[in-house]
């Protein structure tokens, strides 16, 4: 059995200002293509297909692109197996689950041989068999969505916890005794090939610069110790990095695109496998072009403008946080934001500071305690209004001194 392994797509995702959709889908795209040359018979999605930052309307949207994409794979017999992150919108993945349901057969029973030629979306911890596709053994699948309360932490007794310390101490109890459990119902045999899909943070691994939108503190961290020997593959999700942990078969494949400034160095790509005779042989690494992200540090706006359009020509695409210094009588501010704005069109934040010919800077959002209310809202507008028309200037000044007068 031929197997692609990804996660992490987060689709309608948002970084800063920008909408992420077009490139999470042209991410989605490429994973297809590499889908059809690689001739996979399955495509595993480690968790968190979509962003919780999505509106209803855009995810119904994504859904229909994701038939479109994938039509021809599962036209063919390819199956998709994922399981939800913990990005995931809960209730948004139960009705999808249950709206799959009424087209297709669902999984009705742990361990049954389910039809290939279809998506499965396990929100619960799920035990699946597939028939392998070239005569050889059943290939069972345990699937292990991200281990909350919810999922995990059955009965009243369950749910209660008196700190959040002993809340993640009863999840990663929870997470490793379902394993457990699954692995010894009726239907599971140990000596069959067996493929586990988790979306979690795994002990030993590399987090890289930060965890994606939630804190170490919040994180629920497994044991994986038993894996090695447990599966002939472990396809992981949560960690945005790829990378394996001790052994070559339990690797986390990366997210498919870069989504935010801790993953600019990153090499974006999936893993696809051969599961033969109970184990993962001719793993490779495919690559995923990715959208570039960074952060630029503009000091002279007089010298760095010319140079980054220089150096940046075709950078349209690029998502970037710029950070900027100006000299207030020499730089008009709005000239050079625009300037910018025609280079790097995809910003996605940017702050700027303002430095006096005489004096120190000033950055924007800060002032001087030692200042009444008044003095400061006079010294900031008459800085800001340095290169406006001295006409324009006074009469802005003047309203501002009516409406001081009025809050002091």
């Amino acid at each position: 059995m031929r197997i692609l392994h990804t996660a992490d797509w987060h689709l309608n995702d948002r970084l800063g200002r920008i909408d992420r959709t077009d490139d999470l889908r042209k991410a989605v795209e490429r994973v297809a293509v590499h889908c059809r040359e690689q001739k996979a018979d399955v495509l595993l999605v480690a968790g968190d297909l979509f962003s919780e930052l999505a509106r209803p309307d855009a995810l119904r949207e994504t859904i229909r692109h994701w038939q479109a994409v994938f039509a021809d794979f599962l036209a063919r017999g390819g199956t998709i197996l994922t399981c939800t992150g913990n990005h995931d919108n809960e209730n948004f993945c139960q009705t999808l689950r249950h709206a799959m349901a009424l087209a297709a057969p669902a999984v009705e029973r742990m361990g049954e041989v389910v039809p290939p030629g279809r998506l499965y979306l396990a929100a619960e911890p799920t035990f699946l068999k597939l028939a392998d596709p070239r005569g050889g053994a059943d290939v069972q699948f345990v699937l292990m969505p991200y281990p909350t309360p919810t999922r995990y932490l059955k009965g009243e007794a369950g749910q209660k916890y008196a700190n959040p310390d002993e809340k993640l101490k009863l999840l990663v109890t929870a997470f490793e005794s379902t394993i457990q459990e699954l692995r010894t119902h009726p239907s599971y045999r140990p000596d069959a090939p067996s493929v586990l899909i988790a979306h979690a943070n795994v002990f030993g691994a590399v987090v890289g610069e930060s965890l994606f939108r939630i804190s170490p503190q919040e994180d629920v961290v497994v044991s994986g110790e038993k894996f090695a020997d447990q599966f002939g593959y472990v396809a992981l999700g949560h960690i945005h990095k790829e990378q394996f942990l001790g052994h070559e078969h339990i690797r986390y494949s990366g997210s498919v695109e870069k989504l935010d400034l801790g993953e600019s160095r990153d090499v974006k790509s999936v893993t696809v496998f051969e599961l033969r005779d109970g184990k993962a042989h001719d793993i490779t690494l495919l690559p995923m072009p990715a959208t570039p992200v960074y952060e630029l540090e503009i000091t002279d706006p007089d010298a760095d403008l010319p140079r980054l359009k220089a150096e940046y020509a075709g950078a349209e695409s690029d998502l970037v946080n710029l950070h900027i210094r100006y000299t207030a009588g020499k730089h008009n501010l709005e000239e050079v934001l625009r300037e910018l704005e025609k280079i790097f069109p995809r910003w996605y934040a940017r702050d700027w500071s303002e430095t006096t010919q005489a004096g120190p800077s000033l950055v924007v959002g800060e002032a001087d305690r030692s200042k009444s209310f008044g003095e400061t809202v006079r010294g900031y507008l008459t800085q800001e209004l340095t290169n406006h028309p001295d006409d324009e200037r006074d009469a802005l000044l003047a309203l501002a001194d009516e409406l001081i007068v009025k809050c002091e």
